[in-house]
């Protein structure tokens, strides 16, 4: 906007016609009475701050409208609770009390997205992940899958699947470490999410656990550069399908602190990573015999 324009807006004049400017504080717009001209828009709503209220008009004025709607909220958090307190009325009092009891499905979906946030903040999980995997978990939910099942066992589920999809290195023992639920039965509820709902199951990138593994093994970035070549060589030139993709970084880990003489057993490397001593030695002898390795 030009100063022109402005100076007009200071003295309530239309710089078109030269009539009346009145503010519409619902749109944030200046604008012409006579005419109907738009002088400015998207002003700053200064009159909602966080200033004391003396009188009627100013408390009505600091009125919020509540925080924003988020599918991780149970009713998309736009349920209505009726206060017990002041109502005098004996049927106003049965209404209330009606409006406490929780249907099953509102039950059920506070349930889910109760357990699922707390894994997902115990695991440093992305807001883009809950979210996805709250879809799929009400997509569940209405195509009546969680008959016979558990709810936080198809929570756990709907996460490891998000995690997979969206290449997030978060394995499924460790999410199994935040339920209580058996593996048994989150591994039946998530075969049951690929077959009912005719998802496809994206496999697991050996490369993305990799940085993690590093880490908590203390070894350099050198040994980190090292071993995903050695996975990007397997895993372009063979399938890595039905096979664990843990195995794989167990194997190639130990390969690389052999070659870097390393003093880590196999033992501390499984224990690490969450796999058996002797898939890593098996994983470890098919990397050295078809990548042609001499140590």
């Amino acid at each position: 906007m030009d100063v022109k324009s402005d100076v007009h807006i200071l003295s309530n004049s239309c710089p078109e016609c030269n009539g009346k400017v009145i503010p519409i504080e619902e749109k944030g717009e200046i604008v012409c009475c006579q005419c109907g001209l738009v002088i400015n828009e998207r002003i700053l709503d200064i009159a909602h701050s966080g200033k004391r209220a003396f009188t009627k008009q100013e408390k009505a004025k600091r009125e919020r409208t509540g925080s924003p709607i988020s599918i991780l909220l149970p009713d998309m958090g736009l349920s209505t609770v009726i206060d017990k307190s002041s109502i005098k009325s004996p049927d106003l009092k049965r209404a209330a009390k009606w409006n406490s009891r929780m249907t099953w499905d509102k039950r059920n979906m506070l349930i889910a997205t109760t357990e699922l946030k707390r894994i997902a903040s115990n695991l440093n999980l992305p807001s883009h992940v809950k979210k996805a995997a709250i879809k799929l978990y009400i997509r569940a939910f209405k195509k009546k899958l969680l008959r016979g099942r558990s709810i936080n066992g198809m929570v756990a589920a709907c996460l490891y699947f998000c995690c997979r999809e969206r290449k997030i290195p978060r394995t499924l023992q460790e999410i199994l470490e935040e339920t209580s639920i058996s593996a048994k039965n989150v591994r039946r509820c998530y075969r049951t999410l690929i077959r009912e709902l005719n998802l496809k199951a994206p496999c697991t990138d050996p490369i993305s656990l990799i940085p993690r593994f590093i880490a908590e093994l203390g070894l350099d970035t050198e040994a980190e550069k090292i071993t995903i070549k050695i996975l990007k060589a397997y895993t372009s030139n063979f399938s890595i399908s039905g096979k664990d993709p843990k195995g794989l970084c167990a194997g190639s880990l130990y390969l690389v602190c052999k070659v870097k003489n390393k003093k880590t057993s196999q033992k501390e490397i499984a224990n690490l990573i969450g796999v058996t001593e002797v898939t890593l030695r098996s994983r470890y002898k098919e990397i050295i015999k078809k990548l042609n390795i001499k140590i």
